[in-house]
């Protein structure tokens, strides 16, 4: 039972797993703050535009 339990593997994969998703989670939480820069800036010039626009 004890040598069944040391082969066992399935722990291990389980925190690679867990690593991996955590990896594409940080990858996602970067790239959503570089798209919302990008779209604050956009709507500020929108915005700018339309505001000049309206004088």
């Amino acid at each position: 039972m004890l040598k069944r339990f040391l082969n066992n593997e399935d722990g291990a994969t389980a925190i690679e797993y867990g690593l991996i998703a955590a990896l594409i989670g940080v990858a996602i939480i970067v790239a959503v703050g570089a798209v919302g820069e990008e779209l604050t800036t956009t709507f500020e010039t929108i915005d700018t535009k339309l505001g000049a626009a309206n004088t």
